[in-house]
């Protein structure tokens, strides 16, 4: 991705291809659409595919967001390329975190963007996303999250540099439940955003 994009236009991702990995209902898929991203969102779960395709057909400035039942692995299968793949609370739920970030980074273009955000396996994360959010706020159902299954910031930053992804930045996010915003953070204790570019071949 050129260095010299204008992040005050209207539209400052215009020509660059993203792909937004375990997409959901396209929360993250509809704001880049819009920011003028040739935009690609694929989920495992097709319920989710439906619902994100018909919430984006609503809004004449996402219904050209693809959005594909299909995997990670199957994408490279079919040999396609991004300028920027994400991957936001998804490396968690997959079996294999290492494959899955080899799948993400042949998914990348030589010098492209690697988005991961994800929850940290510290004692922080397990009382605030396992024990706070599903069993007190009722935010996410029972048993979606496995504390064994969390990765701290540095093995997750280990894997994606055997991926030849190099982390340039890192951050948390913190939830202000007097505003009931987010906001980013340097405590990365228990949600992380990792930032990363592909090593050029």
């Amino acid at each position: 991705m050129s260095p010299f994009r204008d992040p005050y236009s209207a539209k400052p991702f215009e020509g660059l291809k993203f792909v937004d990995v375990g997409c959901g209902g396209g929360i993250l898929s509809e704001p880049l659409a819009r920011m003028g991203a040739t935009v690609t969102g694929i989920d495992a779960v097709e319920k989710n595919i439906n619902i994100a395709q018909l919430h984006a057909d609503l809004d004449p400035g996402t219904s050209s967001i693809e959005y594909l039942c299909t995997t990670a692995e199957k994408l490279v299968e079919e040999q396609r390329k991004f300028d920027a793949v994400l991957a936001l609370e998804v490396i968690e739920h997959v079996a294999e975190p290492a494959e899955f970030c080899k799948s993400l980074s042949a998914l990348t273009v030589s010098g492209g963007a690697n988005v991961i955000s994800t929850i940290n396996r510290s004692m922080r994360a397990y009382a605030t996303a396992i024990v706070v959010a599903e069993y007190l706020l009722h935010w996410l159902p029972k048993g979606t999250h496995e504390w064994s299954s969390f990765l701290t910031p540095e093995e997750l930053v280990l894997i994606l540099q055997r991926a030849s992804i190099s982390v340039q930045e890192m951050a948390g996010f913190v939830y202000n439940p007097l505003t009931g915003k987010w906001s980013l953070s340097d405590d990365i204790s228990v949600n992380f955003i990792a930032y990363g570019t592909k090593n050029t071949e």
